[in-house]
C-alpha cells in the first residue's frame, strides 16, 4: 500500500510538472486583468509604501507623508533591486500556497479522522492555525500586489487528496503526513529568514516577525505529529520521503507559476 501511495505521489508530481509548462502562457495574460481589478487602492496618507514599490511611487506621496505627522521622520526611498523585489513576490506566493495547501490536507484528515476523540481535536487546533496563517497571506498578497499561484485548484484537490489518503492509512499515517509537510515547511521558512534579514526595511521586518511566527506554528504541530506516533505509521521511511519530495515539487512550482 506504502509503495501503490509512494508512486501516485510520484504521478501527481510528474503531473503538475507538465502542467506547469501548459498555464504558464494561460496565466501570464490573465494575471494583469485581476491585478488592475483586485489589488486595492493606496492611500495617499500612508506613511509606508509596499516593499515592491518603486522609489518614485514613494517620492511622489513623501511631502503628504511627512506634513501628515510631526511626530514621526517620513519611510527613507525604498531601495531594492530588482533582483530583490522577484525575490520576495516569490516568497511570499510560496507562502500563500503552502499554507492554501496545508489547510486541504488538515480538512482531508479531518474529513476522515475528526470523529476520533482524540486525534480529532488535535487537528481541529492545527487546522484552526493554518486558517489563520492563510487569512494572513491573503492579505499580504493583495497588499503588496503579488500575482498568487495560478495553480490554486490543483493544491486544493492535491492538498486534500493527500490528507484524506494518509487519513485512512490510519491515525499514524496521518501524522506522518504532518511531520513530513511541517519539516518542508519549517525548513522553508527558515531559508526565507535567512534571506529576509539581508534586507533592512521597515516593511520587511514586518514580513519577517510574520515568517517568524508562522515558522514556529509549523514546528509545533512537527512536535506533536511527533508525540503522536508519526514514526510508527507503516512504511514511516517511504511515506515521509515521497510526501517531502511532493511538497519540495509544489514549492518550485508556486515559486515559478
Amino acid at each position: 500500500m506504502a509503495s501503490a501511495l509512494q508512486n501516485s505521489l510520484k504521478r501527481t508530481t510528474a503531473s503538475l510538472l507538465v502542467t506547469q509548462s501548459r498555464l504558464v502562457s494561460a496565466t501570464a495574460a490573465t494575471t494583469t486583468r485581476a491585478l488592475s481589478t483586485t489589488a486595492p487602492t493606496r492611500q495617499a496618507t500612508t506613511s509606508t509604501s509596499p516593499p515592491f514599490a518603486s522609489s518614485d511611487n514613494h517620492n511622489s506621496t513623501s511631502s503628504t507623508d511627512s506634513s501628515s505627522s510631526t511626530d514621526s521622520a517620513p519611510v527613507p526611498p525604498l531601495k531594492l533591486s530588482k533582483e530583490q523585489r522577484e525575490l520576495l513576490e516569490e516568497m511570499i506566493r510560496v507562502d500563500q500556497a503552502g499554507e492554501l495547501g496545508a489547510n486541504w490536507i488538515y480538512r482531508g484528515q479531518y474529513a476522515v479522522l475528526g470523529s476520533d476523540k482524540k486525534v480529532g481535536p488535535l487537528l481541529q487546533h492545527m487546522w484552526d492555525q493554518e486558517k489563520h496563517h492563510l487569512k494572513v497571506f491573503d492579505g499580504i498578497v493583495s497588499q503588496y500586489r503579488v500575482r498568487p499561484t495560478a495553480l490554486r485548484p490543483i493544491w486544493e484537490m492535491a492538498g486534500f487528496a493527500l490528507g484524506a489518503g494518509t487519513a485512512l492509512l490510519g491515525k499514524e499515517a496521518a501524522m506522518a503526513c504532518t511531520e513530513a509537510v511541517e519539516t518542508v515547511i519549517g525548513g522553508h521558512y527558515n531559508d526565507q529568514l535567512r534571506e529576509l534579514l539581508k534586507i533592512d526595511h521597515p516593511d520587511i521586518a514586518e514580513l519577517r516577525k510574520v515568517v517568524k511566527q508562522f515558522r514556529d506554528d509549523e514546528l509545533e504541530h512537527l512536535e506533536t505529529a511527533l508525540e503522536h506516533d508519526a514514526q510508527k505509521a507503516p512504511q514511516h521511511e517511504l511515506l515521509s520521503n515521497a510526501i517531502k519530495q511532493g511538497c519540495k515539487a509544489a514549492i518550485w512550482i508556486s515559486s515559478k507559476v
